[in-house]
């Protein structure tokens, strides 16, 4: 069979399906990292505190690599804009939420100040900030939340909703963030209210299954180019070999075996034994 397949033709078949097979190799290959890189945890990088301007723009929505990260912003909460939600984790029954002007852009920034368990004292913290002074508040930044989060037993809030507070402060001017604050320690100190506690985000590590199994699939692919030449050859030697035998046997020849040669014809049996003479009276009857 391989004098077969070292004929040109066959050759120039191996090289093509070696080349197939190293570009589903390669295809493997490249799934296959993209399974890695996808488990791999997002970096870090909500641990380095910058400016709220630097992060983001009003009116633009907060991507995963972004929720979490440490903040500065600067500017004056309004007075009576202070929002209470309640059944938050993070601490106390009720949190204030005041309305943030940012001092850099004009544009509203919800801002979780702290906590307190009577709804008096969470309203009158979120007031005391709302003198109209400057007011520095350090904390993190995170997607803002939908309204279909909030229980509205009571008439009771729990969802830091940009889109419903557009209908309750008294001072906007359509310009706004695409998330909300939590304060530190310090903004809920000025504000004599206890902190929400909060603390780094979490990186969820998953392997990518999906991509893993492209990668095995690709490799299948890969062996199945060389089975396949392989395959081939085979099928020409063993056709070669049939038609081989056809023509022999055409020409009146003995039948070939192609692993053991010409067959031998059957011996007449003339009632004699190997290497036994003839009885000629018994060959020709009448004779004496």
């Amino acid at each position: 069979m391989w004098a077969v397949a070292r004929r040109p033709r066959w050759i120039a078949l191996l090289l093509l399906a070696l080349v197939l097979a190293g570009v589903f190799a390669a295809l493997g290959k490249w799934q296959l990292e993209r399974s890695i890189e996808n488990g791999k945890p997002l970096p870090a990088g909500t641990e380095t505190r910058r400016t709220l301007d630097e992060v983001t723009t009003p009116e633009k929505p907060v991507g995963s690599t972004l929720a979490g990260q440490k903040v500065t912003v600067s500017g004056r909460f309004v007075a009576g804009d202070t929002t209470v939600l309640t059944g938050r984790s993070g601490g106390g029954t009720y949190q204030a939420v005041g309305h943030l002007v940012d001092d850099a852009t004009g544009a509203s920034l919800p801002v979780v100040i702290g906590w307190a368990d009577q709804r008096s004292d969470a309203v009158a913290g979120g007031d005391r900030l709302a003198d109209g002074a400057t007011v520095t508040v350090q904390g993190r930044y995170y997607p803002a939340e939908s309204p279909d989060q909030d229980s509205f037993e009571q008439g009771e809030y729990s969802a830091v909703a940009p889109a419903r507070f557009v209908n309750t402060w008294k001072a906007f001017d359509d310009r706004m963030y695409g998330g909300y604050v939590v304060a530190g320690g310090a903004t809920a100190d000025a504000a004599d209210l206890g902190t929400i506690a909060d603390r780094a985000p979490t990186r969820e590590v998953q392997f990518d299954w999906l991509n893993l199994f492209y990668a095995v699939e690709w490799v299948v692919f890969a062996g199945f180019a060389v089975f396949l030449w392989y395959r081939f050859v085979k099928d020409a030697w063993e056709r070669e070999q049939d038609e081989e035998r056809e023509a022999a046997e055409a020409a009146g020849g003995a039948p070939v075996d192609a692993a053991a040669g010409p067959v031998d014809a059957p011996a007449l049996d003339d009632g004699t034994a190997d290497g036994a003479p003839v009885d000629d009276a018994r060959a020709e009857p009448g004779r004496r």
